[in-house]
């Protein structure tokens, strides 16, 4: 490349380090909002990804040179069955970090989720976790969703946990004992017009080149013997090679989670009547049946993977408002 001039920014972000594969087709939320409310309530839910459609809304946000106006944006729908609640798991904590005290799992737990799971001390364990809640700083619900449920092949279920706000800690647990062996849907954790954050595996490139992975400029082609590399992998001495430095490797197939995607509709196929299905259903995915939801703008991932949803972390409305749905093109 030669000596520049001037400096020039670097190619590459640094955001993301390691750029690696993602240890499971399922996301990991790491972190939780704390409600300020009275009422306990389950903080997460999940759905499939099936496709991508146009929503026609009157803009409500405000002093924005749009508002008031039709907006046309994209919109991602997602399948959400209902998940299931399998049991209770609370967390004391030191300075060490958290440490599980206790599981209290459901009674009757169909056969296709227990062979996923390790059960252990279920006589009894709802008396011997009410005993030592005095020691208990985060109650989660442990929950199971089927993608079965959403019209996929899979038979395999996902099980992970969501964290319970809202409340003391005796609140939570009475909350979660009350649903412990049954089906909640979207619904009863989010409302329309709702941020949420998604957590999804994105789309995986396998292993690419300098040039598409991190963006860095080609060289001219007279200038080297290649084209597509790093013009310098750093100075002579100290003979190393940086992190900061672009290379070639793994692109794509990351954990990563976006935050404040708001949901424009939620509804049922079944009971509401609602078209949002194409003829001939979703291209890689097929025919959206049950309960969904459309979140506006895209959601990470390919089709049919699993996105979880959290409540939002960041710029909490002081009130949800409803959107205004015109036409949602299909």
């Amino acid at each position: 490349m030669g000596a520049r001039k001037r400096h020039q920014p670097r190619r590459g972000s640094l955001a993301y380090l390691p750029r690696s594969r993602a240890r499971s087709m399922e996301p990991r939320i790491r972190a939780w909002p704390k409600l300020n409310s009275q009422e306990p309530k389950i903080l997460a839910h999940c759905g499939f990804k099936a496709g991508c459609v146009q929503i026609v809304t009157i803009d409500d946000r405000d002093k924005v040179p749009n508002a008031g106006k039709q907006l046309v944006s994209l919109g991602t729908v997602l399948v959400t069955p209902p998940v299931l609640i399998l049991g209770i798991r609370g967390y004391s904590k030191d300075h060490y970090g958290m440490h599980a005290e206790f599981d209290v799992y459901a009674e009757d737990i169909p056969k296709n989720i227990a062979k996923e799971i390790t059960i252990k001390n279920v006589a009894g364990s709802i008396e011997n976790a009410e005993k030592r809640l005095k020691q208990i700083k985060e109650i989660f619900a442990i929950v199971a969703v089927s993608p079965r449920d959403a019209g996929l092949e899979q038979k395999k279920p996902y099980v992970f946990e969501a964290s319970v706000s809202g409340g003391d800690i005796q609140k939570q647990f009475t909350h979660v004992k009350e649903l412990l062996g049954k089906e909640i849907k979207i619904d009863q954790i989010f409302e329309t017009g709702a941020s949420v954050d998604v957590a999804a595996i994105t789309k995986g490139h396998g292993w690419q080149g300098v040039i598409t992975r991190m963006g860095v400029k080609k060289k001219q082609h007279k200038s080297r013997k290649t084209v597509r590399e790093v013009g310098s992998l750093g100075p002579i001495s100290p003979q190393s090679v940086m992190f900061t430095v672009p290379r070639a490797g793994q692109m794509g197939f990351h954990q990563r989670i976006e935050y404040d995607k708001r949901i424009m509709i939620m509804g049922n196929t079944e009971s509401d009547g609602i078209k949002i299905n194409p003829d001939g259903g979703y291209k890689h995915f097929g025919l959206v049946k049950g309960d969904f939801i459309i979140l506006k703008g895209s959601v990470p991932g390919t089709y049919k993977r699993l996105i979880k949803m959290r409540s939002q972390i960041r710029n909490v409305p002081a009130k949800v408002i409803k959107p205004n749905i015109l036409e949602v093109v299909i």
